[in-house]
Parts: structure tokens; sequence; C-alpha cells
């Protein structure tokens, strides 16, 4: 009997209770995600599939242009700022008075017709060479500044002509990632909504171009005094230049300034030709830079109160991330160092002695005098006054702050102290080296004040050649070295020559006062400072704390010099009311053997560190005028001014101290004199 046969392909598991399907007729469930791949063995299941990983792709991306899209219908553009509403930056004396309101926008708007297609083409070619062609936005240059800011880096450019006008017309200058996807999306719109000839007025009317000047016909009057519809393909170039940052770019600020301004002038003429907006013939005619006129301040900061913000504003600039458009854009309350009185009575012991002792209707030697001074407190670097010259209007340049006179033997302490220090460093590199050998070592008393080095009566007299051979003894390097730690800034440093000694560096009146604290604070260095505050809407910026001191020299080497500047003051100060009410003061200063073009005195008194000096110079004459013959025959090359006004200064504003009279001795200083406590360290 023949059994029958079973066929395979129905034999099929029993189904699981309650399942009444038919086993032929149920169907395997697909997975809503067939990951890992089924049907697949091995690594292939955990290959994903091309329409998994198009999902994974467009979706997201269908999101976000969906947002996008919401985002951008649901921007509306905003009205433009109201130039009237800014506020001024105030800023305020030591006392907490009002010194001076600046902010008052100096703005000229004039329609793109009245603008020389030369100045529409170098902005082009220097900010956005496809702007008639662009969308509006750089995608790239706001991701990059994105990234920047998330990640605390330096922000930058890279914006368009139009996302520029944008945030110069519509949105704040603050630098935050909300700001710039805002900004992202109005640039599309303005794009959409205005043609580009709207955009580019608009843009070179708002945009800053430093010299408290927004808009390029204001920009046009501040840097070559004519209407902008007047400037040249050259001088539109360096306006053009000016937009990178003025505060970098202003070839009248700095000899740094001026270099960058030169490049990046010559660069934006031949990017025109590049991009076809100028022919290189037209490009061959323009080969002499376009100096501009020098700055000028507005009449509110006449006398020395345009001076004072200057030092004000280089030093926030220096401390935090606010720039001069910040500043000219207002709303900052900024609390400075400087004393009203000391002020005062600093310009008044300037005008005192130019008018008693000079005269150049008479003398042409006279002639073209200019005097910078500066008052440092010595206790914490306070700048409580300065002189920067006789009109801030007049004379733009801040001759207190000014980096470009000869120190001459005003510099030799810093050379002292260098010697003195390589002196204790050799000292005990051999007591170590005694040390190691198992020898005695070599004793050395730490507490008692270092020797002279033979080096203080050539200070006193002004002698140049002991100071030569110091400095070629012990190396310039440590000379330099020690001068820039002791607050004298590095790029005010001469060249490393042998002349380097006898002062061929231009410290500043500032650093100097400055530096000459060390000698009296035991050898401890502050950063000179001239703002105690600021506050923006009622909320401090930070930044702003006191300088901490630091060491720049050994104690007693600071005490050594200062007994040799005691000397130095004890011979300047001739009077003998001078020398009764002022020693112990520690003095530098120039003398009859300088053959520099200046004249200096740095006295130093534990009230004040003052330092004045004296030089001629024309605004078109490159190099200082000789100093010979200022003020007559018996002047010493001018040097004998500057201590005459200290001593009038200072009979201002230090009270006279209670003298016994053993205090009234017509001796010279030397160490028993030297004030009690210095060289010591609280």
């Amino acid at each position: 009997m023949r059994l029958p046969r079973i066929r395979r392909a129905n034999r099929t598991e029993p189904p699981p209770d309650g399942d009444d399907t038919p086993a032929g007729h149920r169907k395997r469930r697909r997975r809503l995600v067939d990951f890992p791949r089924s049907g697949r063995r091995g690594w292939r299941r955990w290959v994903p599939s091309w329409k998994l990983v198009s999902c994974l792709f467009l979706l997201p991306a269908g999101a976000l242009t969906g947002l996008f899209v919401a985002v951008y219908l649901n921007v509306e553009i905003p009205d433009e700022h109201d130039s009237a509403r800014r506020q001024a930056t105030v800023y305020y004396w030591a006392d907490g008075s009002r010194m001076v309101s600046v902010g008052d926008v100096n703005r000229q708007d004039i329609t793109l017709a009245q603008v020389p297609e030369s100045v529409r083409n170098a902005v082009i070619a220097a900010e956005n060479a496809d702007f008639y062609s662009d969308s509006g936005v750089s995608v790239t240059g706001i991701a990059r500044a994105a990234v920047n800011i998330v990640t605390g880096g330096e922000t930058q450019g890279g914006s368009t002509i139009t996302q520029q006008y944008v945030k110069n017309t519509y949105l704040s200058q603050d630098q935050t990632l909300t700001r710039k996807v805002k900004e992202l999306f109005l640039s599309l719109k303005v794009s959409n909504r205005k043609p580009k000839s709207e955009i580019l007025q608009g843009y070179l009317n708002t945009s800053w171009f430093g010299r408290d000047s927004y808009g390029v016909q204001a920009a046009s009057y501040a840097y070559y005094g004519v209407p902008a519809k007047d400037l040249n393909p050259g001088q539109a170039a360096l306006l053009a230049t000016l937009l990178k940052g003025a505060d970098s770019f202003d070839p009248a600020l700095s000899r740094a300034n001026h270099e960058r301004a030169v490049d990046r002038w010559s660069w934006i003429l031949d990017r025109q030709v590049e991009t076809g907006s100028m022919s290189a013939a037209e490009r061959a005619k323009y080969t002499s830079f376009p100096e501009p006129k020098p700055p000028v301040k507005p009449t509110s900061q006449a006398g020395q109160i345009g001076y004072l913000v200057d030092i004000t504003n280089k030093y926030i600039k220096s401390r935090s991330g606010i720039t001069d458009k910040d500043l000219a854009g207002g709303g900052y309350r900024v609390h400075t160092t400087f004393e009203k009185d000391k002020v005062r009575a600093l310009t008044e012991a300037v005008e005192k002695v130019r008018a008693d002792r000079l005269d150049p209707k008479k003398r042409a030697a006279d002639r073209h005098v200019q005097v910078g001074a500066a008052s440092v407190r010595p206790k914490d670097g306070a700048i409580v006054a300065v002189y920067g010259g006789s009109d801030a209007i007049e004379h733009f340049s801040n001759n207190a702050d000014t980096s470009g006179v000869p120190a001459g033997s005003a510099f030799k302490p810093f050379v002292y102290a260098a010697a003195l220090e390589d002196s204790l460093a050799r000292k005990r590199q051999a007591a170590r080296a005694a040390d190691r050998e198992k020898r005695r070592p070599v004793p050395m008393e730490t507490s008692a004040p270092m020797p002279s080095m033979d080096l203080t009566l050539p200070l006193v007299d002004s002698d140049n050649t002991p100071f030569v051979q110091t400095g070629k003894a012990i190396g310039l390097k440590k000379v330099k070295e020690l001068a820039v730690a002791s607050g004298l800034r590095e790029e005010s440093m001469a060249k490393l020559e042998p002349t380097f000694s006898i002062g061929t560096s231009t410290p500043s009146a500032v650093r100097l006062a400055s530096a000459y604290t060390t000698f009296l604070n035991g050898g401890r260095a502050t950063e000179p400072y001239s703002v105690t505050r600021i506050e923006r809407n009622g909320v401090a910026v930070d930044g702003f704390e006191k300088p901490v001191a630091r060491r720049a020299m050994e104690q007693h080497v600071a005490a050594t010099v200062g007994v040799a500047l005691q000397q130095v003051g004890w011979n300047a100060l001739g009077s003998p009311k001078d020398r009764k009410i002022y020693l112990p003061v520690l003095a530098g200063k120039t003398g009859p053997n300088d053959r520099m073009k200046s004249a200096w005195f740095i006295g130093a008194t534990q009230e004040l560190s003052t330092s004045v000096t004296m030089f001629r110079t024309k605004p078109d004459v490159p190099n200082l005028l000789p100093m010979q013959g200022v003020g007559g025959p018996d002047s010493e090359r001018g040097s004998a001014f500057p201590p005459l006004i200290w001593s009038e200064y200072h009979h201002a504003v230090v009270p006279p101290p209670s003298l016994s009279k053993s205090a009234l001795s017509k001796s010279p200083p030397s160490e028993a004199t030297f004030p009690q406590g210095l060289g010591t360290v609280s």
C-alpha cells in the first residue's frame, strides 16, 4: 500500500496559540526602519540602505528649510535707527564731576549721485567685489563669525556690503550669535526688496570712518576738507581703506597705522584694476599716498580736555574690546583718574615758564617749542594730570603721550639699575658655584644697599662715556629688558647700538613718570592707568580693575639708584627754597652734555612722579629741530626749563611739609637721607 507523498513546501510550524490564520496566508511584518537589515548576514546587516541614508539626510534638511522659510516670511524690516536718539559718552573727573560729553553724531547724508564713481568702485573692490550679483549675504562669513562668537575667538569681518548696511541701519553693533542670525535674515529680505543702489547709498551714509565721522561726506571733510564729490581716486582709496578699521588705518595716528594704510591703499587700487573698475593706465597715475590733513578735535575738547580724552580712550581700547566707534556711538559713563586742580596747575606752570623765559618774536630758536608733561601717583600708578600741548583743537598731537622724543640722560637710571642687577646676579652665581665645590660661599649681605659701581657721579654730571661702557659690558639687551619691565613700552625702545645707553629711546612723558616710581616703590612697577570704571546702561564694563604691581628690579637696586637720583635732584633744584620743600626727590634729567634734540626732567616724590619734556617740531619737518639757543645762551639746550616747570607745578599742588632746622641743611643727600621705608615691599 503506497503512502501519500508529503510536500515539503507545505510544511509549516504550527500557528501560535489563538492565531487562526492559515499558515500559507501569513506574511512577514515589515519594520518601520529596516536596521539592522533583514535578509542580510554578517557585516552587511549593519550597512544602511540608500533609502535609509536618503531619509536621514532629507528629513532634517527639509525641516531646516521649512524653518528657514517660516522665519524669513515672518521677519519684518524694522525702522531705521534714529541718530537723534544716540546717547553721548560722558567722561568724569576723579572727584566724580562731569568733565566732557562726547558723541554728537557727525553725519551728513548725501545721495549716491553725489558720490563719485571712483569712491563707489574703491569701496566695492575693498569690501565686496561681487556686490551687484550676490544675494546680500555671505554664508561662509556668517558661519565663521558665529563659530568665533561661540568659541570666544576673535570677531572678524567677511560680511557683504548689504550685511554691513543692515547692521549699521537696523541692528546693534553687539557681536552675538542672535544678532548675526537677525543680520542674515534681514540682509536677505533687504536684498530682495531694495535695489542695490539704495543699499550702497545707505551703506556709504552710515559707515564709520573714524575721526568722529559717520558717512562718506563727513569723512571726506574730516580727512581732506572737501565734499565727497571732489575726492579723486587716490583719496577715495584711502577712505575705503578706513572701512577696515579707522583705529588701525588712520595714517595720522601712528607710524604703524601709516604703514598699514599705505599697504592697503595700494592694494585697493590694484584690486580695482583686477576687478575691471579701473584701467591700468588710470592706476599708474596714483603712486603717491594722499596724506590726509591732521585730525581736529571738537570745540568741547578744547584746552587739555582733548588730550585727557585721548589718553583715556587709548587705555579703554587696551583693556577691552571697546572701539572708537563704540565710544562715538555713545552710552558709556567713563570715570577717570584725572584731578581737575592738578591738570589746571600743570597747565599754568607750563604757560608761566613759557611766558617768562621764551620770546619767539625776538629769538628764532624759541619758535616751534613744544612741551609735554605727565603726573603719576606713585602708590598705585594713577595718571592724575597731563599737559599735551597748548590746545587740543589747534595742536592735536598729544605731547604727554607721544613716542618720538629721545630721553637722553633721563634714561641712564635704567642702565645703572641693569648694571647693579647684573652684578648681583654674578655674585649669586659665584656663591652657588663655590657652594657646589664644597668651598665656603662668598659672604653676601642681601640687606645692605648695593655699591655705587662708580656710576653715581657720571649720572649726576651727565657723563656719557661710563654708561656706554657699562651697557656694552653687561649687554644692551639686559638694559632694554629692565627698562621695559619698569614700564617703558617695547615699541619706544631704540636699536641696540652703543648710543642706546645714553637715551636714544623715545618713551612718552606718561611712561617715564610711571617708570621712575619703580625706584620709589622698592623695585616694583605698576602699569599707569587713567580709568577707574566704565558703565553702560547702568552695568559696569569688565576689565578696569586697578593694575597690580610687579617686580621689576631688586629692592636694593632700586634704593641704590634712588640715592643717586636724589643727588641729581639736589643739583637740578638749585633754589634753596625748592631743596628745602621737595628733598628728598628722585630726579632724572638731561644736561649740557646731551646732544639730543630734547630736554627732560623727571622728579619723583612720595606724593607724585612728574615728568616734563621740551622739544621743537614743525608739522612739515619730519625730524625734531635743534634745541641749541632755546631760551637764550644760558638755558643748557633748554634743559633748564623742565625743572622750572616741575617746581612751579609742585609748589601749587604739593603742600610744603613742616620742616625742622636739621631738615633745612644745605648738605647734599646721602644714603642716610633716603626715604624711610624705601626698598621695602608691603
